[in-house]
């Protein structure tokens, strides 16, 4: 049985936000961590292992540079990394990614028991769209924004979070789970892990490796096979400062700035 977690290396919001003179984000400039979401899916892929001793292996699509990443997610507690990298991915949009991904998944291997774990979305992009296109293109049943997994047998118990309450789900594996941050707090790298994980090799897939699946075509992948693209990315300006309102009167203080504003 293997926990197969869909990891992707994002800009850390918290810094600054690079821009190209062409609007698209210089991403080689800017400081980046492991996107929270895909953490909390390792983390319920981490807790799988617990129970039942299977494999967890991590996969991404990115840069060589993204070798980081997956060496934190060995050092988390993951068995295998697997990095699919090659200039003929760049500029691919959620279709084309998901094309990509889907295709190393495949050359991975799925059995019968397994289970493709992703997070809710990416801070970056925000769509929620990986996830589930790579089960469609995978051919298996998905549930989403899972809050609570359990594991029954061959099936999997899936609370799902809605907007004004959960649903309860049971999906037979092979299947993918997108996973929402509540879901469960991601463990630390352990220092054993952190001097392990430079011990293991990350394998890589690039376009030759993939080009045999029926996914990889020329007009699926990389920019020219992404139906969306972004138009332009920038930095909102920033917020000025607040007022702050002190006294026995803030509420008259507050209703008066309001009114000058001719906002009451």
């Amino acid at each position: 049985m293997k926990a197969i977690v869909c990891v992707k290396q994002v800009p850390d919001t918290s810094g600054k936000v690079a821009v190209k003179e062409n609007g698209q984000l210089d991403r080689a400039s800017m400081a980046t961590i492991t996107n929270p979401d895909d953490l909390a899916a390792l983390e319920a892929a981490l807790k799988l292992k617990d129970t039942t001793g299977c494999e967890v292996v991590v996969v991404s699509m990115g840069p060589p540079t993204a070798e980081s990443m997956l060496r934190e997610c060995l050092a988390r507690g993951a068995d295998r990394a697997v990095l699919i990298s090659g200039r003929e991915f760049g500029g691919s949009d959620t279709f084309a990614t998901s094309q990509i991904i889907a295709a190393g998944i495949n050359k991975i291997g799925i059995d019968e028991e397994d289970v493709i774990f992703c997070g809710r979305q990416a801070i970056d992009g925000d769509t929620a769209q990986v996830g589930p296109q790579i089960a469609e293109k995978l051919h298996l049943p998905q549930v989403t924004y899972a809050a609570e997994i359990e594991k029954e047998g061959n099936s999997l118990i899936v609370k799902r979070l809605l907007e004004d309450g959960f649903m309860r789900i049971k999906v037979q594996t092979p299947c993918l789970i997108t996973c929402v941050k509540e879901l469960n707090e991601p463990r630390y790298m352990s220092v054993s892990g952190i001097f392990e994980c430079f011990d293991k090799e990350i394998e890589i897939l690039d376009y030759p490796a993939l080009q045999d699946d029926p996914l990889i075509e020329v007009d699926t992948i990389g920019l020219k096979g992404s139906p969306t693209n972004v138009f332009k990315s920038f930095t909102p300006p920033q917020k000025g400062a607040g007022t702050m309102l002190a006294g026995d009167d803030v509420a008259n203080q507050m209703a008066s700035i309001l009114a000058k504003k001719h906002l009451i």
